[in-house]
């Protein structure tokens, strides 16, 4: 019963809707009207600008490392010697909070695509995992500027991490990182159209390195 009304709280945590409040409260709008329609980091990048998209990102990976963190409340866990009965606790902890983002009550139900809550579960079960994804992700904005390209590719490193190169021996996380791959693939579809035609927007970030670009292919 405990279990249960945790998750229940994760749900709650995941819910909390960063980019949603945060355009009501400073700019008057829901964000939710404005560039894709989402409520996630990426759009309040491509809406609000990068300092707003960034806080979007942060307080949402906060929500997943929050919520997947609560069996510390349990001492079973806590003291438990079973490494699989807390990870498997930590897998439903975190996709009930990745799952308020997607479809949080506080918002009826249209969050963003749950790409940063995830990351934080991540980051809150395995770091170093983490901090490869994040690497992933960081090497592929800083060469396209697509967060949506970016986010694809480092949850299929994060599939591939688990399966290859840490070869996480058990069933359920294994599973979930072919899951994680697949929902973030599935969440994205509109953006890997956009990606195909060649109509995707880009993040507003890295404008300078643009400028010289450009201004070395005019003196060329």
């Amino acid at each position: 019963m405990r279990e249960v009304l945790l998750i229940v709280l994760a749900y709650l945590i995941g819910s909390i809707p960063t980019a949603i409040w945060i355009s009501r409260w400073f700019f008057g709008i829901d964000i939710r009207d404005y560039g894709s329609g989402n409520s996630g980091a990426t759009n309040t990048y491509r809406v609000l600008g990068s300092k707003w998209g960034t806080i979007v990102m942060v307080f949402d990976m906060l929500k997943g490392v929050a919520a997947t963190s609560l069996y510390i409340l349990l001492p079973y866990y806590l003291a438990s010697e079973s490494e699989l009965d807390r990870t498997n606790f930590m897998v439903g902890l975190g996709l009930a909070s990745v799952l308020g983002h997607i479809f949080p009550i506080w918002a009826e139900f249209r969050g963003g695509k749950g790409v940063a809550t995830l990351f934080g579960m991540i980051l809150a079960m395995q770091p170093l995992v983490a901090l490869c994804c994040v690497g992933v992700f960081l090497l592929v904005l800083y060469l396209t500027r697509f967060v949506s390209l970016s986010s694809i590719l480092a949850s299929i490193a994060f599939a591939i991490m688990i399966l290859f190169i840490f070869n996480e021996k058990e069933h359920l996380y294994r599973a979930f990182a072919i899951s994680v791959s697949l929902l973030v693939i599935l969440t994205h579809q509109k953006n890997i159209t956009r990606l195909l035609k060649g109509n995707e927007s880009k993040v507003p970030i890295l404008k300078h390195r643009d400028r010289r670009k450009q201004k070395r292919d005019l003196n060329l």
